[in-house]
């Protein structure tokens, strides 16, 4: 359990270091580089993979349906 609280708070400390030297980057503050990335980029991200799963489970079956042998 050590080891994984060990993980988890390295994993913590690059993802606020990388926030915070984005933000150095491109002049703007950690909070406004971290509601950009959760409060707009993060729901895009999420809703363009469900729609772009749905549009592949919707060809899969449209393309099975095409390929079936003649009975």
């Amino acid at each position: 359990m050590d080891k994984l609280m060990h993980i988890v708070n390295l994993v913590y400390a690059y993802c606020t270091d990388f926030v915070i030297n984005i933000a150095n980057i491109l002049g703007l503050s950690y909070y406004e580089v971290n509601t950009f990335i959760f409060i707009i980029l993060y729901p895009l991200l999420v809703i363009g993979l469900t729609c772009l799963f749905v549009v592949q489970i919707l060809r899969l079956r449209y393309w099975k349906k095409e390929t079936q042998p003649l009975k």
